[in-house]
């Protein structure tokens, strides 16, 4: 039965198609012929296809039923004793902060009867808004140096006395210093004196300082800092001399520029009772009075890599002892630019002042002068410097520099003439101390140096200096050294143990010796010229931390035991060694 209906829908079917093209074939005279142009040829897709069900049905008796199946499970018990542990989380290990103290102390003794005394303590009040700093130094030696008929015990202490406050747009702070130092002429020719001459010195000289510091400054001002010092230093044979500075600084922003102002009044004035040597009578005291008002412009421009300093110094200078006046004008210009980043740096500069000298900085540059310096300003033409510097490493450091200077009335140490004529108070006269002589000076020199940091626990350096004078009286440079060097190391062994050491070398030098002579100028003296020979000195410290506040020191001096002379006549202590004891504490 249904074979036969689908075949009779065929032929129905069948029968309408040949009906229909009869028809259109009938018509063809009629309508006329037409062009059909396909546009887009058939692309049937998937929805045009029947898709077969995935699972069909099934209607046949012969399929066999699934019989059902149950599962059981047979649960035996076991026992355990596991008990799980509640997670934590992993604690990181800290290192304890070390201990900051406020205040230190130290002592120590060594052969030649040294004695060190140092003492410091920083108490801060109100939050650290405060602070009150005290120093207390001491250094002495009652030893006696081979080949020396006249004492040579040395001896210089110290005060220092510093109050601080910060606030919130300003910082000062005031502080004084009182300071004694001894030492002896104790430098006599080798040409030797009789006993009751030598017993007859007195070669002592006592040098008394104390001097006030005040500084001030501002965050958000145009006056960013000022600064004060005034000082009174005095000698044991009558001699004084006060110095006075007030050197205040302005900036002002200009766009991306920085131009500052800075000002310096400084003002020093001293007498000594006594004549210069030259003199064979003690009967002409000598007394100095100058005044220097300056003022400092400069502009710092800042280009990327490129950093340019521009300025100078207008300095009125006064010798109110002579009634003389003068106006100078220095060049300060400094730049730098960086080649490399901070492999390698290009800078150079020319900068020039008039630099005021005192009695106080040359007591400490030479504590063997005699009280009867004749004491003047140095005009400082010009310094004009060029070098290289950098890191060929993030633990090795270099710099390299040339330089030419040129000075008017440089300062130069050399031996006092020998004047037995003088009945001072003081045995100075005897060829035993320095005068100065002045000069005007220029000096080619070459620098360099190398650093290594390999850590924080350990440090190397090594620097040298090469110099070439030339003098206009045509005159040796005196006691300048035609060549320096210097080494040091700074090394933390672990936590307990710590050293170090400075080696420094020092080139030949040449004085000059007369003997005053009645009736004759000072330059018809007799003389000789001294050439005193280079040296080498060696240093070295060792200690050990106990613990966080107590730790035992030895140092060491001279170590290959030079007898050499750092100043004419002069001869320094042998080997030295001093131990001592540090103590670390809250006061």
């Amino acid at each position: 039965m249904r074979i036969r209906k689908i075949s009779a829908l065929k032929k129905g079917l069948l029968c309408t198609a040949l009906l229909m093209v009869f028809g259109a074939t009938a018509q063809e005279d009629e309508l006329g012929t037409e062009t059909v142009t396909v546009v887009r040829p058939y692309t049937p897709s998937v929805s045009d296809a029947f898709k077969i069900k995935t699972l069909p049905s099934l209607n046949d008796s012969i399929i066999l039923q699934k019989k059902p199946i149950r599962y059981s499970i047979f649960s035996v018990p076991v026992a355990s004793t596991f008990t799980p542990a509640k997670g934590s989380a992993a604690s990181v290990k800290k290192v304890a902060p070390e201990k900051i103290f406020n205040s230190y102390a130290a002592v120590g003794l060594g052969n030649y009867n040294n004695a060190l005394l140092d003492f410091y303590s920083s108490k801060g009040f109100d939050r650290g808004a405060q602070r009150l700093d005290v120093g207390l130094n001491h250094h002495s030696s009652r030893g006696e140096i081979d080949n020396t008929v006249l004492d040579t015990d040395f001896y210089n202490t110290g005060l220092d006395l510093t109050y601080s406050k910060r606030d919130r747009d300003m910082q000062w702070s005031i502080g004084g210093g009182l300071e004694h130092r001894r030492y002896n002429w104790y430098g006599l020719p080798e040409a030797g004196f009789d006993e009751a001459t030598i017993s007859a010195i007195d070669e002592s000289q006592d040098y008394f300082n104390a001097q006030l510091e005040g500084q001030l400054g501002f965050e958000d001002a145009y006056l960013k800092e000022a600064t004060l010092l005034a000082r009174h230093f005095w000698d044991g044979v009558q001699s004084a001399e006060n110095r006075l500075i007030v050197n205040p600084k302005l900036e002002f922003p200009i766009t991306e520029e920085t131009f500052s102002l800075g000002l310096k009044l400084d003002y020093v004035d001293g007498s000594f009772e006594n004549a210069d040597l030259n003199n064979l009578q003690n009967n002409a005291p000598i007394a100095y009075r100058y005044f220097q008002a300056g003022v400092h412009p400069s502009l710092l421009l800042l280009r990327d890599d490129l950093k340019i300093h521009l300025g100078a110094r207008l300095v009125y200078g006064l010798d109110a002892e002579n009634d003389e006046n003068n106006f100078y004008i220095y060049p300060v210009v400094r730049a730098s630019y960086a080649l490399l980043d901070e492999m390698a740096i290009v800078y150079g500069g020319v900068e020039g002042e008039l630099r005021q000298n005192s009695y106080y900085d040359f007591s400490q540059e030479n504590p063997y002068v005699s009280p009867t310096l004749m004491v003047m300003p140095t005009d400082r033409q010009y310094e004009a410097y060029a070098g290289l510097r950098g890191q060929l490493s993030p633990n090795l450091s270099y710099d390299l520099k040339g330089s030419y200077t040129a000075e008017n009335f440089r300062p130069l140490f050399y031996l006092n003439p020998i004047n037995e004529s003088r009945t001072d108070e003081k045995g100075y006269n005897y060829g035993n101390s320095f005068r100065l002589f002045y000069d005007d000076l220029k000096t080619l020199g070459v620098f360099g140096e190398l650093e290594f940091s390999f850590n924080r626990n350990f440090s190397l350096g090594l620097n040298a200096a090469i110099y070439d004078y030339d003098t206009e009286t045509d005159n040796p440079a005196w006691n300048l050294p035609d060549i320096e060097g210097s080494l040091f190391l700074d090394y933390q062994i672990g936590e307990q143990w710590y050293m170090g050491a400075n080696l420094f070398y020092i080139g030949q030098r040449e004085d000059y010796q007369a003997v005053a002579q009645a009736g004759l100028s000072p330059e018809e003296f007799s003389f000789v010229i001294r050439n005193l020979d280079a040296f080498f000195d060696a240093n070295a410290h060792v200690g050990y931390h106990l613990n966080e506040q107590l730790s035992i020191f030895a140092r060491f001096s001279n170590i290959a035991n030079n007898s050499y002379q750092r100043w004419a006549n002069f001869r320094v202590q042998g080997f030295q060694a001093l131990a001592g004891i540090s103590y670390k504490f809250d006061l």
